[in-house]
């Protein structure tokens, strides 16, 4: 078993109840595997969220997706959406072209130069992935798996 939460927070009285303690601790974890999964990516001058949209528009293909449909497929929601695109067509990694009939409808496809990046990526990601949780069995991550899910259909 791992270190208690209380010890690692140093936290010396109790906590108010277990769902305090549950929730803190996903809090926890969440934050120590985000900072070492930006760390891993840093070299690449990208961060987890630009990363998190280069993923869903390589596989959205050629169709792309609009600012609308890319931000509910987030993993992590964020404030600003376009100014994320603007980043990211800046860099040359995404392109974005309005629609001739709608003006207002605008998609984003990724670039080949944002492909190859995240072929570039492939790699390094599933080492990272593998570093913080390949101590866990695939029964052990299947769980885990399930009871967040639990955690995040909750009312």
């Amino acid at each position: 078993m791992g270190r208690e939460l209380r010890d690692e927070i140093k936290q010396g009285k109790p906590f108010e109840s277990l769902e305090q303690e549950a929730l803190l601790s996903i809090e926890r974890t969440a934050a120590l595997l985000m900072h070492g999964f930006a760390d891993s990516l840093k070299e690449y001058d990208i961060t987890p969220t630009q990363y998190n949209v280069l993923r869903i528009l390589r596989g959205a293909g050629r169709a792309g997706l609009c600012r609308n449909e890319i931000r509910e497929r987030l993993v992590a929601q964020v404030p600003d959406v376009t100014r994320l695109l603007d980043r990211l067509e800046e860099s040359g990694l995404v392109e974005r072209e309005r629609a001739e009939q709608d003006r207002r409808l605008v998609t984003t496809r990724i670039t080949r130069t944002g492909l190859a990046l995240l072929s570039r990526l492939d790699g390094p990601v599933a080492q990272s992935h593998r570093e913080r949780l390949g101590h866990l069995s695939a029964a052990q991550l299947r769980s885990l798996i399930g009871l967040l899910a639990q955690v995040r259909e909750a009312p």
